[in-house]
């Protein structure tokens, strides 16, 4: 079973990565993806994205996309994984969260799909290093999923 959130990502597929954008087809970032999806499903987005830093504010600890995800979507308890969530991830222990994906799949094998630095979106295999990893996980704030 999908979701809307994991037709819209799947629609994203191929797109070249490019830091801070959001267009479908001709570039964008992790961030940059969710944006896109939210603005196919939801409308415009909720508020101006500030110019960003690949390190998202590493040096002064402060969990820019973090707070800024629990500004806009739902949270949910990390183990209630669905298709369609975003999950957050912590790429280093002790530095902030910067990566952010959309779970496709919650079988056995699970995936998301993601974009990051030196490849296209992808639907990656969301194995146990990447699990290890996720920091929180969010909804859309869609009343049909």
């Amino acid at each position: 079973m999908t979701s809307p959130v994991v037709d819209s990502a799947r629609a994203w597929i191929g797109t070249p990565y490019m830091h801070q954008a959001s267009t479908k087809g001709a570039g964008c970032d992790c961030l940059g993806l969710v944006r896109g999806i939210w603005r196919d499903l939801i409308g415009p987005e909720p508020e101006t994205m500030p110019v960003y830093s690949r390190d998202w504010d590493e040096v002064a600890k402060s969990e820019v996309l973090w707070r800024a995800s629990l500004r806009h979507m739902r949270p949910k308890d990390i183990q209630a994984a669905a298709p369609g969530d975003v999950v957050l991830f912590r790429m280093r222990s002790g530095c902030v969260a910067k990566h952010l994906g959309i779970q496709s799949d919650v079988t056995d094998t699970p995936k998301f799909i993601h974009a990051y630095g030196g490849y296209a979106v992808t639907e990656s295999p969301l194995s146990r290093p990447w699990q290890r990893r996720i920091v929180a996980r969010f909804a859309f704030p869609l009343k049909d999923i």
